[in-house]
């Protein structure tokens, strides 16, 4: 999220705590339903979360912290042997993934990645609360089927606030996959073991949001490295990631 002061932090809080107390008094006035007034509370709770998090005073403890990801597996661009692995963890209805995809992810993948300094890792983390960060997730894996993994995950990114069925099956014709192999993978459940494991993965080093990162050595064994948390911009990125790379000379 982008930094912001004491008073504007405040302030926010003060209006989503005005807003969950409106939505949950008013969601009959409004004619919206039980489940629609749910994930709208469960989104400001969200928010209302994120927003106290960034108020809690700084932690004592060193900015990088250390953590170790037993599995850094995943679909992959770059060089398998590249020095360093960066490792996203992502949900596809997320506004900073796209923040993210759109600003800072383009250079690092022109420098670094194309460059073949370092491996980049996506893997799926879809929070509760987007009620279609999940189907985003199959609907990507199940285009990898047909080779186009990255076209769609790239496009449900930047449309992440037009999610949902008729996007979806939208952005699988524009790719011009085989839509009766495609809708068919995307209405089972062949790759949710998968994303439950990305999940579980991620929850193993304490994330909790998205996007969130894991920079480390590139080794077969898995990631140790430093966790990233934030769509923070690309200087961020580019001094870990050239610290790193001279840690490795």
């Amino acid at each position: 999220m982008d930094a912001m002061t004491p008073s504007r932090i405040a302030i926010a809080m003060a209006v989503v705590a005005a807003i969950l107390v409106g939505a949950s008094c008013s969601a009959k006035a409004q004619g919206i339903s039980q489940q629609q007034a749910e994930e709208m509370l469960k989104e400001l709770r969200a928010i209302r979360q994120a927003l106290e998090r960034i108020s809690a005073p700084p932690s004592d403890q060193a900015a990088d912290q250390r953590v170790r990801l037993k599995d850094a597996g995943g679909p992959a661009l770059g060089r398998p042997d590249a020095p360093l692995t960066l490792v996203e963890f992502t949900d596809l209805q997320c506004q900073f993934c796209n923040r993210f995809q759109t600003t800072a992810y383009q250079q690092i993948k022109s420098e670094y990645i194309d460059s073949g300094k370092v491996r980049f890792v996506t893997r799926d983390f879809p929070l509760d609360f987007h009620p279609y960060a999940m189907q985003a997730a199959r609907a990507s894996r199940c285009a990898g089927e047909q080779g186009r993994f990255w076209e769609m995950r790239q496009a449900l990114t930047i449309g992440y606030n037009r999610l949902g069925p008729a996007f979806v099956t939208a952005t699988a014709q524009s790719l011009a996959l085989d839509m009766t192999a495609f809708d068919a993978c995307a209405a089972s459940t062949r790759h949710d073991a998968a994303i439950a494991k990305d999940i579980e993965d991620a929850r193993s080093i304490n994330i909790e949001g998205t996007p969130s990162f894991v920079l480390g050595r590139t080794a077969p064994d898995g990631l140790d490295g430093v966790l990233i948390v934030g769509a923070l911009p690309f200087s961020a990125f580019d001094a870990k990631i050239k610290a790193m790379l001279a840690e490795t000379r």
